[in-house]
Parts: structure tokens; C-alpha cells; sequence
């Protein structure tokens, strides 16, 4: 068994206690669709939320589900964009056009993602 170590409070010594892999949650900040998917299990799957939290898989879940967002977000838009001949063309001829057409298939992307990664 392991050795405690302690750390001064006041009065009081607490025991130094670190979960498995605290280090890396403290590295990487978790991105907005880690944070969504944590906010829904919290509040919709609490048990498997708390199970996730003391086993210590919670944090490396809602990595992967950010990363896989992240990227199923910037592959569909890529794919609307080719789809729709938004390209540095148009950009170029029409900022505010481009623009608008990107806002919304990004909006589109995060509609699909949502549902079936974040909040399935």
C-alpha cells in the first residue's frame, strides 16, 4: 500500500489525495462539446455521470467526445462547403455571402453533432 502524504491546513493535516490521471484533466481544458456532454450526463444520466467521476473515466470520455465533435463538425462543413461551391473564390468575390454560408453550415454541423454524439 501506498504511502500518504499530508499538506498543512491551518490546524489540521489533510491527507494529499490525487485521483489516476488528475494531471492530464488539469493539462487539457475541456472544449465546448466535453462540457456539454458533461452538463448532460450530470443532469440526465447522474448514476452513470457519478460512476464515470470515481472510476476515474469521466474526463477521458468527455475528451473523446470533444475530439470527436470537433472533428464530425469541421468534416461536414467542409463537405457543405464543397457541395455548395463556397470556396477562397467566393471569399474573395463576396465576404459577407461566404461568411453567411459558413455561419450556417456550421450551425448546421452542430445541430446533427449534438444529437447524435453529445446527447446521445
Amino acid at each position: 500500500m501506498a504511502e500518504l502524504t499530508y499538506k498543512q491546513a491551518g490546524d489540521y493535516l489533510i491527507p494529499d489525495l490525487k485521483a489516476d490521471g488528475a494531471d492530464e484533466w488539469e493539462e487539457t481544458p475541456l472544449g465546448k462539446y466535453g462540457m456539454l456532454r458533461e452538463t448532460f450526463l450530470e443532469e440526465h444520466h447522474h448514476g452513470t455521470y457519478t460512476s464515470m467521476l470515481l472510476t476515474g473515466r469521466l474526463y477521458p470520455h468527455l475528451r473523446e467526445i470533444d475530439r470527436q465533435a470537433r472533428e464530425q463538425v469541421d468534416k461536414i462543413v467542409a463537405d457543405l462547403k464543397k457541395q455548395n461551391g463556397v470556396d477562397e473564390a467566393m471569399k474573395a468575390r463576396d465576404q459577407m455571402g461566404w461568411v453567411q454560408a459558413v455561419n450556417n453550415f456550421t450551425a448546421q454541423a452542430e445541430e446533427v453533432v449534438l444529437t447524435e454524439i453529445v446527447y446521445k
